[in-house]
């Protein structure tokens, strides 16, 4: 809208294709905030037949006052704190003009109690991803337009980069790491690409059509992260009275149940379509959990805390 009133000002005479083209957003999105602009803010916006472009039918001093209350830009301060994770990144630069973009139009307009936000309000994340931003860029742009996208791509437990095209169907960010969520056309499959494994990213030219029933909550929800085998598990762990206090803080999972024990210890059950990452959760706590069920997840949390052990051997200083 701020580039909508910076046009309208100077006789430039936009049309939504014009402007939807330089956002890179659709023209019907570019209608609707001019209708926001002249119907909700009260600007003067007539429509020039003949320029094919809209203009100010009388003059206009500035942009009109945007009310935020102290809620909105204490949600605002925020989400500012929560970006200061990509600090000392490719992000850095980018979401800091960005950010400061917003905040620039709400200069001498707002006005709350807290003298200072940053001695009340504090946000500290821990492994974030050093993501390469020209390579995000790529990733994000055939998202959103819909386009295959081919790169090459190394699993966890290879050491060979392997070519792929795929459909990109979602990216999120999870537990500070960026993902791909798209149907990988040699496999015919939906697959999960992290970002940090990918590189020599290029668009085609092939567009697509997302599926309509793809839903990334459906996704989830099977997995205790952002893999999933598709097969479910019923999982349960009893946790003492120390860990029992910290994991019920939280809501780990959607599907969690938590049952209180008399000596204050908890038993938490899950379902999930994956054991993989719950692995690394478990043996987070330490010696604080038991794994109740399924069989096969004991098994591997007892060789793993065997294979711990052999690399502490006893000696006699200890």
């Amino acid at each position: 809208m701020m580039r909508l009133h910076a046009a309208l000002k100077s006789h430039q005479f936009p049309n939504c294709q014009k402007i939807a083209a330089e956002l890179e957003v659709s023209s019907k999105t570019i209608q609707r905030d001019i209708d926001f602009m002249r119907d909700r803010l009260g600007l003067p916006i007539g429509y020039d037949a003949q320029k094919f472009g809209f203009y100010y039918t009388e003059a206009v001093t500035g942009f009109p006052s945007i009310e935020v209350s102290e809620g909105e830009i204490t949600a605002l301060f925020v989400a500012q704190k929560a970006l200061a994770q990509y600090k000392g990144t490719s992000f850095e630069r980018p979401l800091h003009s960005a950010f400061r973009k917003i905040t620039d139009g709400l200069k001498d307009r707002v006005s709350f109690s807290w003298t200072d936000l940053e001695d009340v309000i504090s946000f500290r994340s821990a492994g974030a991803s050093p993501a390469d931003l020209e390579l995000f860029e790529v990733v994000s742009k055939a998202v959103l337009r819909s386009v295959e996208l081919d790169f090459e791509y190394r699993k966890l437990k290879s050491s060979e980069y392997k070519p792929r095209r795929v459909r990109p169907y979602h990216l999120g960010c999870l537990e500070n790491q960026w993902y791909l969520f798209a149907e990988d056309l040699d496999r015919a499959q939906l697959r999960t690409f992290a970002l940090p494994r990918m590189r020599k990213v290029s668009l085609t030219t092939k567009g697509f059509r997302r599926p309509a029933n793809f839903s990334i909550s459906k996704i989830l929800s099977g997995s205790f992260g952002v893999f999933s085998s598709g097969r479910k598990h019923r999982i349960r762990l009893q946790f003492d009275p120390y860990a029992a206090r910290l994991v019920s803080e939280r809501i780990w999972h959607e599907s969690q149940r938590i049952r209180s024990l008399p000596d204050g210890a908890i038993v938490m059950q899950l379902e999930l379509g994956g054991l993989e990452e719950i692995e690394r959760w478990i043996l987070s706590w330490g010696g604080h959990v038991q794994v109740l069920e399924p069989a096969p997840l004991r098994r591997v949390i007892r060789d793993a805390a065997a294979s711990i052990v052999k690399l502490y051997p006893k000696t006699k200083a200890s």
